[in-house]
């Protein structure tokens, strides 16, 4: 069976998307953007959805993008193609933060960039509660359905362990997660042609 034809067979929607909820991207999307890509929801809503790539590292560090911050050696993510002159984060350290938004328990968006800093400076949090971003993810109202209706995204549920681990095979580690017939996915090749 071609992988197109197995496609075909499988439930892509597992849950809805929502805020909190990972778009995971189907092994042959042909979009560079998003190649074997896990994406973290942080809106949506009727006007749209955004999120953020977690598993896109630059190769400039925080220094690079923000020099005004004083911690040093922080990576940064490459979030999605919209807005790369602008900088996001989401962590792990809760309303204690201020101006802070909540994705799911246990996970947050964005925040007083400055309260950020001497937080960390003081020890209140450490730089693996954080991820930053430069540019985002988005869709327009209804784009998302459609590309979920045409088999790009599979929507999965998610918990901040998982949206905050480091790995060198993120998209493949969460495709096995999610059960026996994503775990064939994830061994697709990522170009069928040299098969």
């Amino acid at each position: 069976m071609s992988a197109e034809n197995f496609l075909e067979n499988i439930n892509f929607q597992i849950t809805e998307p929502a805020k909190g909820k990972l778009l995971v991207s189907e092994p042959m999307l042909p979009d560079p953007n998003f190649f074997r890509s896990v994406i973290l929801l942080t809106r949506h809503n009727k006007e749209g959805s955004l999120g953020f790539v977690l598993n896109r590292m630059s190769i400039v560090d925080l220094d690079n993008v923000y020099p005004d911050f004083s911690i040093k050696n922080i990576p940064v993510f490459i979030g999605g193609p919209v807005g790369n002159d602008q900088l996001f984060f989401i962590h792990t350290i809760g309303e204690e933060l201020n101006e802070t938004t909540k994705v799911m328990d246990g996970l947050y968006f964005g925040g007083d960039l400055e309260h950020l800093e001497f937080m960390m400076q003081t020890g209140l949090a450490t730089t693996e509660q954080v991820r930053f971003f430069v540019g985002y993810s988005g869709w327009d109202p209804g784009q998302l359905a459609n590309e979920i209706k045409e088999h790009s995204w599979i929507v999965a549920a998610t918990t901040p362990a998982q949206v905050m681990s480091d790995s060198d095979e993120y998209w493949k580690e969460v495709m096995i997660g999610l059960g026996k017939e994503f775990e064939v996915m994830a061994n697709f090749p990522s170009n069928p042609d040299l098969n």
